[in-house]
């Protein structure tokens, strides 16, 4: 395990609130927390079971900011929670049975992937506003529970952008407002990422140091989230994220 100095323990722990605050908003956090334990020695496959060990908490600091406006969701959230948490046990199998190396040549690919989903998030968003019909088929549809599917391996395989990707699912199959929309995705994303955590836990290489370092920063990041992204402003953080993210796609395909 690598040797963490002040250095790397300060970015970790600014990495991790940041990505704690990025995730309760919008998702794509993982873009500033993988990266910086790339940055501090750890190997791509321990690097992300260990991200998403460590920013759970920050799931769940934003799931409880959001508690208001998930009220009323509890169907939703039973259908699509156990869709999604059996694709995560799928993506989560998949990424620590698959061999380390396959993981390794992926990963610039899936963070160019992941900072595509940043740049197109304004977009997605305006979709999202502008689909909200009485014709959509409710939490039962079964094009709406294979897109949850597919979101829950994705986002215990890597997934950086995951919450882009829900967001965007829940508003073509879902007529609600963006807000409470926002807050189903987030409490969706805490279960994904809940159940993957749980599978790296028991059979995953989780590096702890980090995360004992990040899981207190990624909690008051994911608190704090919604006031931290208005102060930075919208468009600037993810600008931020996707150059970021691009910079370090690059360094590892170079």
């Amino acid at each position: 395990m690598p040797d963490l100095g002040a250095p790397h323990v300060a970015v970790l722990l600014v990495a991790a609130f940041l990505a704690g605050a990025v995730n309760a908003v919008a998702g794509g956090g993982s873009l500033i927390s993988f990266p910086a334990l790339l940055l501090a020695g750890y190997g791509a496959l321990a690097a992300n079971v260990t991200n998403t060990v460590a920013l759970l908490p920050g799931y769940l600091g934003g799931s409880l900011a959001y508690r208001p406006e998930l009220n009323g969701q509890a169907i939703r959230v039973r259908y699509l929670g156990l869709v999604g948490a059996a694709g995560a046990v799928a993506g989560a199998a998949g990424l620590v049975a698959g061999p380390a190396t396959l993981f390794s040549r992926i990963v610039p690919w899936l963070i160019l992937l992941g900072c595509a989903l940043m740049a197109l998030q304004s977009p997605l968003q305006a979709a999202v506003r502008g689909r909200h019909r009485r014709d959509r088929p409710d939490h039962r549809s079964p094009p709406l529970l294979l897109a949850d599917l597919v979101c829950g391996a994705y986002g215990a395989y890597f997934g950086a952008g995951l919450g882009v990707l829900v967001l965007a699912m829940l508003g073509i199959f879902l007529s609600d407002t963006l807000q409470r929309l926002n807050a189903l995705k987030g409490l969706l994303s805490l279960v994904i990422n809940g159940v993957a955590a749980a599978y790296f836990i028991g059979l995953g290489p989780v590096a702890w140091r980090p995360v004992a370092i990040m899981a207190p920063a990624a909690l008051a990041g994911g608190s704090l989230g919604v006031g931290v992204a208005r102060r930075l402003g919208e468009r600037l953080l993810r600008v931020l994220v996707i150059l970021f993210g691009t910079a370090v796609a690059i360094r590892l395909l170079v």
